[in-house]
């Protein structure tokens, strides 16, 4: 692209003065006399690289920034660990204890996975994070026609209490939490998990973790649902009202921005929708009549860490101000818990590139800095092969080490929001949030997320951005590495790791056996509860389907049980 000629400002000098408070107009002169003193020479000579600079959300970024670009009071900036948390929810961050490492893990059987959760953990994995297939995503059993070819494949496999006792084996879960990426059948792998501690004489009361259990996007990115929006509303406020009765240590929702963002949208996009959510998840279980003070706090969220770095750092950023100041004013929480944004972050999959694998090291390192410098509470680094396939134990080790070299190493973790004050990461935040707050306008206006779901409001957003994005790489404006920009020739080389259909045939096998060991007419009344249950607009279906599991109800009937109370779903087609 041509560069700029010699003219020097991006914003006209007339609309910035404007702008200028009086205590700031003495540092806007100088930037003007900079402007034609230092710029306009240094132009002359030579252009900028290109007419226009913006980031992945196609936001104009100027050349310089001063306190005349962002000058917000410094009570909406604050301290760490104070409202409205802009610069972290603990006073001391990474100096007192740094994130956890938790490492996304799961292929094949649940002793498959059960085996790499070990190696994890002696490598220095502080918490479980459990992959699910295909198959147990969209919540039918191993030996369905459907889940040919699928088992075990991009997660691990469970379709019954029998599998999730394999996948825990030798697992002490009073000790260690557990994340699992699990949304429209959660409420049933999260029962088939407590039973299985239960089975160990753990009660489920000690039990730490996550369930994401973000139903919502699903209808808006990942599209791995199984029931109509309402309903399946109504199965996650289930969860959480279970949760908030009979497990402290739990954090029933894991709002989950992360998925938004590999389907194609922008930062901005990801911050709004998911923050959207996480309101709509409030807003319901405030109506079932929960006390928000006592659901809100184990409310967690889920982000995506991209290639820009200073926009995933003021994303974070805004988020959790967003977060605390509707929480508080809103929707009037009282406890200070209530006000945080604790978040997981992984890295983008979706920037990993199939050409010149190895380079996705450097990719990772750089997305999981701005996720530390952001301030995340736990994190995991994609693997440098997954592009091509499941990770191999040296690819995970390396992500595993990327992290452990942050922690370590870099010295970032010796001070708390390094950029807190940053002229330019300031004004980047305060313009995120800008654009958010428009979209909520928006949300609302349309009746809330449902509604915009079903006009298909959110799906449009993200296409249009993806086909965008898309675009600027094939025509060149937008730089990949080794896609569109510093290509080599000849093959890839990856060490391969290969799930064959051994897997389907063994859970297959094991099904059998547990349909003709049950107690049929224990397994017959579970199930008749649960549609009892589900037929009911006030009962909360967890305890019910907690019954099922233990009946020996596997994870396809349990669903199909609840399809015939809700009926399935069918996306309309969206262009």
């Amino acid at each position: 692209m041509a560069g700029t000629k010699a003219s020097v400002p991006t914003t006209p000098p007339a609309e910035r003065s404007a702008k200028v408070p009086p205590e700031l107009a003495p540092l806007a002169q100088a930037e003007r006399n900079w402007e034609e003193e230092t710029l306009r020479p240094a132009l002359q000579k030579g252009p900028e690289r290109r007419d226009r600079f913006e980031n992945l959300s196609w936001v104009p970024i100027e050349r310089l920034y001063t306190p005349v670009n962002s000058r917000r009071p410094f009570e909406r900036i604050g301290f760490p660990g104070q409202y409205p948390y802009l610069r972290g929810v603990h006073s001391t961050m990474y100096k007192g204890r740094v994130w956890s490492m938790r490492m996304f893990a799961g292929f094949g059987t649940p002793e498959d996975t059960n085996r790499r959760f070990h190696y994890l953990l002696k490598h220095g994995e502080s918490g479980l994070s459990i992959a699910f297939d295909d198959p147990t995503l969209y919540g039918i059993d191993a030996d369905h026609k459907e889940a040919l070819g699928e088992v075990g494949k991009c997660g691990v496999n469970v379709s019954s209490l029998e599998d999730m006792v394999r996948l825990l084996k030798g697992i002490p879960l009073e000790q260690v939490t557990t994340s699992m990426t699990i949304n429209a059948p959660a409420s049933i792998v999260w029962a088939m998990y407590i039973a299985t501690a239960e089975s160990h004489g753990t009660p489920m009361g000690a039990l730490g973790g996550t369930t994401q259990n973000d139903i919502l996007k699903e209808y808006i990115a990942q599209k791995e649902f199984l029931f109509p929006p309402r309903p399946a509303l109504r199965l996650v406020t289930d969860t959480v009202e279970f949760a908030t009765e009979n497990m402290p240590r739990w954090n029933p929702i894991s709002v989950s921005g992360y998925h938004i963002r590999e389907a194609g949208s922008t930062a901005v996009q990801e911050l709004a929708f998911t923050l959207a959510d996480g309101f709509a998840y409030v807003e319901e279980a405030v109506k079932r009549g929960l006390d928000i003070d006592e659901f809100a706090p184990r409310i967690s969220f889920f982000f995506n860490s991209h290639t820009d770095f200073f926009e995933e750092i003021a994303k974070f950023r805004a988020a959790r101000r967003i977060w605390a100041e509707r929480m508080r004013g809103r929707y009037g929480a009282k406890k200070e818990r209530s006000w945080w944004m604790r978040f997981h972050t992984q890295t983008a999959g979706c920037s990993c590139t199939a050409q010149q694998p190895e380079l996705n090291i450097v990719r990772t390192a750089l997305q999981a800095l701005a996720g530390v410098l952001g301030g995340t509470q736990s994190l995991h680094t994609n693997s440098y092969d997954e592009a091509l396939q499941l990770p191999t134990e040296d690819a995970v080790r390396i992500a595993l080490r990327t992290q452990q070299i942050i922690a370590e190493e870099s010295g970032v973790t010796d001070w708390v929001d390094p950029f807190g004050g940053s002229y330019y990461v300031e004004w980047l935040t305060d313009r995120m949030e800008e654009e958010a707050n428009r979209y909520f306008d928006q949300v609302d206006a349309m009746g809330g997320v449902v509604a915009g779901i079903e006009r298909g409001f959110f799906q449009r957003e993200i296409q249009e951005a993806s086909f965008k994005f898309q675009r600027q790489v094939e025509q060149g404006e937008r730089k990949i590495v080794g896609v569109n920009a510093y290509k080599v020739e000849g093959s890839v080389s990856v060490p391969p790791l290969r799930i064959t259909e051994e897997a389907r045939e063994a859970q297959s096998r094991r099904l059998a056996r547990l349909r003709a060991s049950r107690d049929k007419k224990k397994w017959e009344a579970s199930l008749d509860r649960l549609k009892k249950v589900a037929a009911t607009e006030t009962g909360n279906t967890m305890p019910p389907i907690l019954d099922a599991v233990k009946a020996k109800a596997t994870l396809g009937e349990i669903v199909v049980a609840l399809q015939e109370v809700f009926g399935p779903y069918r996306e309309r087609a969206m262009y």
